[in-house]
């Protein structure tokens, strides 16, 4: 009991402390794991471990092989939440840049890892390429604290993540097949019989993991399932399809589960993004039990077989030949720089797929005795150790180094997408700004990414969007819900990580009734609430631009458009092409020659601006 509670103390309070120092939290938990484990041994009495989780007949938490068939079950549901998160359009959204990344790079990795492994320590083929599959996974667990403690621009940032989240499932496919592949051969070579057991295995996996998706799909759809068990009745699909795979071709319920998720990933459930919420947070807590189990597992004499200077050359090759190479030949003709390439290249940290399965495969070909199988584990293990320390201690230091940095954040994060939100964002960024609108409600995201522009559905009372990579680059916010407790909340919660530049909001109907009783701080307008927003959208959609040379001509032309109900003054954006709120501007702002002032509405004729307006349709 005490070693069990203890576990799953630890495992959150490793969370907690990589949240606290922005760190991925595989970091924490393998050493935590290490601690209680085999460097225990170094202090304990009777040179036991503090934790020890297979039973040696005197102590340990799992007797027989319980551990493994926990583990296998653990890394299934893990697995899931990671094909949950595959989507095909976003394939096509990140660019060809990314699809070389996860197969061309990624089968570079494998055969270079592969024969690095075989000519350094002499080990078999078989293991030398199952090692070479695993460590094929990035992961977004590791890259996303690197990147959310760093403000990239969003090309570099959307590489990273999106890599991390197709490699996930791609890697442990890779992985899952070569172990079948050593698991189904014979002392005679891989036989007619055994490349047939091996496709058997693929055609169980896919088969079983697509009708299960598809009969879970209809159940829900239907509405056969209530509400409150929407969660644990998926949870038991998955038990059950990873099981019932299994029995009929053993080793292939880690495919069934992958695809399941892939699958219903890309269907148009409803319930979905709660579904993956539940996911994520089981998977938060069998991370933290599991990554400490495995950790602990690992003894001394196998930590000692990857203490020699051999492991420190194949780390070298991963990290510094490698990955480079994969990077490089996979961003020709990408329109990447080459100090972003470098980045990119730098950035690689195998993830907790890895270290999981690993452990799993390991262990299981080592008790079946297949040669060099020992090596396995500590070789992932100090393969996600050195690659994620390095990349979480070095990152941001690299980024400033090589010039990727982004020394002002000048992205803009909109809340509501409501017509006349999408209308101003779609101008900002046809001005050259990295805008992405966020809004609770499905259609006007999908209308706002219909305009080409980057949205993204949250909730803001149950969501810390400064922790979302997409973001990293925000240094304004713009509160434009129909809500004024919305509005006001969002500056109040985000504006310190997401508006330190200037977080702006609607004026309420009530502030507009009282202008002495109001500041001007923070909002967008001193008179258009929501209301005159959407209606003004409604009746003329168009953003004007029209020259002001001098402080005069620009107070003329502010009354004009105050005094019309149908228009809304925006911006002035000078010589540049700087943009500048309207109500932040002070007495100490001077208009000079080549200065526009944008506004949103009625256009109007030469007798009123004395010109014909310059338009910019969306």
């Amino acid at each position: 009991m005490i070693e069990l509670s203890g576990i799953v103390i630890l495992g959150i309070l490793s969370q907690w402390v990589a949240w606290r120092f922005k760190l991925p939290a595989i970091l924490p938990l393998i050493l935590i794991g290490l601690f209680v484990g085999p460097i225990s041994t170094l202090f304990s009495e009777d040179g036991s471990k503090w934790i020890e989780p297979v039973w040696n007949g005197k102590k340990g938490l799992f007797p027989g092989d319980s551990l493994y068939s926990f583990v296998s079950l653990a890394i299934g549901i893990i697995l899931f939440e990671g094909g949950l998160t595959l989507r095909k359009n976003e394939i096509s959204k990140v660019g060809p840049v990314i699809l070389k990344l996860i197969s061309f790079a990624a089968v570079i990795t494998f055969i270079g890892a592969g024969l690095a492994a075989h000519f350094i320590f002499g080990i078999s083929w078989e293991v030398s390429f199952l090692f070479s599959a695993l460590i094929i996974v990035t992961g977004p667990t590791v890259i996303a604290p690197i990147l959310r403690n760093i403000p990239l621009k969003k090309e570099i940032s959307a590489v990273l993540k999106w890599e991390g989240i197709l490699i996930d499932p791609i890697g442990a496919l890779a992985a899952v097949l070569m172990f079948e592949f050593i698991s189904i051969g014979d002392s005679n070579g891989y036989t007619l019989q055994a490349i047939m057991e091996f496709g058997k295995i693929v055609v169980i996996g896919l088969s079983f993991g697509t009708t299960a998706a598809l009969i879970l799909y209809f159940a829900i759809k239907k509405k056969l399932i209530p509400h409150y068990l929407l969660n644990v009745t998926a949870l038991s699909v998955v038990l059950l399809v990873f099981v019932e795979s299994d029995i009929f071709a053993h080793e292939s319920g880690l495919l069934a589960v992958v695809v399941m998720g892939m699958v219903l990933g890309n269907s148009k459930l409803p319930n979905l993004k709660e579904l993956l919420y539940f996911k994520e947070s089981l998977s938060v807590l069998l991370i933290s039990i599991l990554f400490i189990l495995l950790s602990a597992n690992i003894n001394l004499e196998d930590l000692m077989i990857v203490y020699q200077w051999k492991t420190v050359v194949l780390m070298a090759i991963i990290i510094f030949v490698l990955r480079p190479l994969g990077v490089f030949l996979s961003s020709i003709n990408s329109g990447l720089k080459f100090n972003e390439k470098v980045f990119i290249s730098w950035v690689g940290p195998r993830g907790i797929v890895a270290a999981g399965i690993a452990s799993l495969f390991g262990t299981k070909l080592a008790l079946k005795g297949e040669p060099f199988a020992e090596y396995i584990t500590p070789l992932v293990f100090t393969t996600v150790m050195v690659t994620v320390f390095l990349n979480a201690a070095s990152a941001r230091h690299i980024a400033k180094w090589i010039g990727v940095y982004l020394k002002a954040s000048n992205g803009i994060l909109i809340i509501g997408a409501s017509e006349a939100s999408i209308i101003i964002a779609k101008y900002l960024k046809n001005n050259g700004r990295h805008v992405v609108l966020i809004d609770n409600n499905l259609v006007n995201i999908d209308k706002a990414k219909s305009k080409d522009l980057d949205a993204m559905q949250a909730n803001i009372y149950s969501e810390d969007l400064s922790n979302d990579v997409e973001l990293s680059d925000i240094g304004y916010l713009f509160a434009f819900t129909g809500s004024d407790e919305i509005n006001k909340y969002s500056i109040n919660k985000f504006k310190n990580e997401l508006g330190e530049k200037g977080a702006y909001r609607l004026i309420s109907s009530e502030e507009i009734n009282n202008q002495q009783n109001i500041s001007i701080n923070n909002l967008f307008s001193k008179k258009d609430d929501f209301i005159n927003f959407s209606e003004v959208a409604r009746d003329y959609p168009i953003i004007h631009e029209v020259p002001i040379n001098s402080q005069e001509e620009f107070l003329k032309k502010i009354d004009i458009l105050n005094n019309e109900q149908k228009a809304i003054p925006l911006f002035v954006k000078d010589a540049i092409g700087e943009l500048h709120i309207i109500c932040e501007l002070t007495k100490a702002f001077t208009i000079e020659k080549n200065f526009m002032l944008v506004y949103l509405g009625k256009p109007f004729d030469k007798e009123a601006f004395n010109e014909v307006p310059k338009k910019e349709s969306i």
